[in-house]
């Protein structure tokens, strides 16, 4: 898909196989600045077609309208924006995902659409960004295990303009929206492959393909279990040991920023598949289990779309890659391992493993004294009965980290919801024979993962981002969002200095 960008755009005047425009409830006020350029030159006839009734601007609503007089474009979508004074970047960018899915399926090569037009000029990037990964979004499909369906899905559009009838140069913004759609692109197959074939190796193989991708800008290294077990990273190789696929610790060194400037660490969590080890999940559902290794992909997508915006940052990104499995060699309830921290960690329940992993993984990005930390894990479903399936949780032991955390969710449209952290929660860890426990019972589910994850960082500031609740959908859509690609690259985009 081609992506470009006309400013000051005569929108009757332009050539399309589709003019996308928005249209609003307000009786008085429908019209769209395109809208009203288009209903000027064809003498009304986009409002006398609005007079009919039969289109109402509801969210999500859209009609296809053809041969309107004095206009260039061979249709023109409409597409429902609501109330005007409700209207939020939130609308604006659904209403691009939804023309894009009602034009993907026709025989149309060019679209043109306005509707990011309708954004403040303050917020005009940031709409134009949103837009292209909505597209991207929409246009996306997963069908590589399907036989003959891929030839079959594949859509006509080729080409996505996106036009304002205001001046100003937006072409940077479309560069930096294709760079994080491709990202999410990469997360999204990461976390759509089976986990027969998405194993720790096949992420460490990614990683690595990406790194000759951007060579003399990154630099890939990668811990095999037997450097792991060296290192004495104990919790690690608590989860790994139960399976026979290998884990890894994959370290990808992107270094945009000046040489010596300390790094920001993102470390993803990666289990390829969860089983639950000896403490065993139930079956119904298990095979969305694959998707416990989004964490991971969701830094690889992030790397993947900060080196082609060629962020002045030096960032680490950090995948903790293992696989859950029960076995003879599996850990077992009641099991103390030594972190590499060196202190100590009882396993209550072996499906509490991402922290184990995790938590090694935070010791080791420790020496590489960072600016920040922010690790990224599916790690409880406790999150979901607290958030459902649209917030990320948010726990901090850093202000200002967190603080610039939420509003890089606010502008990418990628929310996260601060939760706390502090020493009554800690208490529910306390183990009768380890340092500490890897759970902290059915109370505060969320909270006590956080806090346990704080006793290994807390000599940098760190945040940690609870996704098992948006990483991925369920039934019938079932699939990868890539939640939180556009989050953590909207984050490091202001750390760069990059206006919103």
């Amino acid at each position: 898909m081609e992506y470009r960008f006309q400013a000051s755009a005569p929108a009757a005047q332009l050539e399309a196989d589709c003019m996308v425009v928005g249209i609003y409830k307000d009786r008085d006020a429908a019209l769209s600045r395109a809208a009203a350029q288009l209903d000027q030159a064809s003498a009304g006839g986009l409002g006398a077609h609005l007079a009919l009734g039969d289109f109402n601007a509801r969210k999500h609503e859209t009609q296809l309208l053809y041969g309107l007089t004095g206009i260039k474009a061979r249709r023109v979508l409409l597409v429902g924006l609501g109330e005007r004074a409700k209207l939020t970047s939130e609308v604006l960018a659904q209403a691009s995902r939804t023309a894009a899915r009602q034009l993907k399926s026709a025989n149309i090569r060019h679209a043109v659409s306005f509707l990011s037009d309708e954004s403040g000029s303050e917020h005009r990037a940031e709409a134009v960004r949103q837009a292209i990964r909505a597209v991207a979004e929409a246009l996306y499909s997963f069908n590589a295990y399907k036989s003959g369906e891929a030839e079959n899905d594949r859509t006509a559009l080729a080409q996505w303009d996106i036009a304002h009838t205001e001046a100003g140069d937006l072409s940077a913004a479309i560069q930096q929206g294709q760079a994080i759609a491709a990202g999410c692109h990469l997360a999204r197959d990461l976390g759509n492959l089976p986990g027969n074939v998405c194993t720790p190796a096949y992420l460490a193989e990614t990683a690595s393909g990406l790194v000759n991708e951007h060579a003399g800008m990154m630099q890939v290294e990668i811990l095999e279990e037997s450097d792991m077990e060296a290192l004495g990273m104990g919790a690690f190789m608590s989860v790994s040991k139960g399976s026979s696929q290998p884990g890894k610790l994959v370290s990808i060194h992107y270094n945009g920023g000046r040489q010596g400037d300390a790094p920001v660490v993102l470390v993803g969590k990666g289990i390829t598949f969860d089983t639950g080890g000896i403490s065993i999940k139930p079956g119904l559902k298990m095979d969305e289990m694959k998707y416990d290794m989004s964490g991971a992909g969701s830094v690889l997508g992030t790397m993947k779309a900060i080196a082609a915006m060629r962020l002045p940052l030096n960032v680490i990104g950090m995948l903790a890659a293992a696989e859950n499995m029960p076995s003879g060699h599996a850990s077992k309830p009641g099991d103390i391992v030594t972190t590499l921290s060196g202190k100590t960690v009882e396993i209550l329940n072996t499906d509490a493993e991402g922290r184990l992993v995790l938590c090694d993984a935070l010791t080791y990005a420790e020496r590489y004294s960072p600016a920040a930390v922010v690790d990224i894990a599916t790690l409880t479903g406790a999150v979901i009965v607290a958030l459902g399936n649209h917030i990320s949780g948010l726990m901090s032991n850093d202000e200002a980290l967190a603080k610039a955390l939420q509003a890089a969710g606010q502008i990418a449209g990628d929310e996260t919801w601060r939760l706390p952290l502090g020493e009554k929660y800690q208490e529910q860890l306390k183990s009768n024979f380890a340092d500490m426990a890897n759970i902290g019972g059915p109370s505060a589910g969320t909270i006590t993962a956080g806090c346990f994850l704080a006793r290994f960082a807390e000599n940098f500031p760190w945040a940690h981002l609870d996704v098992a609740g948006v990483a991925w959908d369920g039934g019938s859509n079932k699939g990868s969002t890539a939640r939180p690609v556009p989050l953590l690259t909207q984050f490091l985009m202001a750390r760069a200095g990059i206006a919103a």
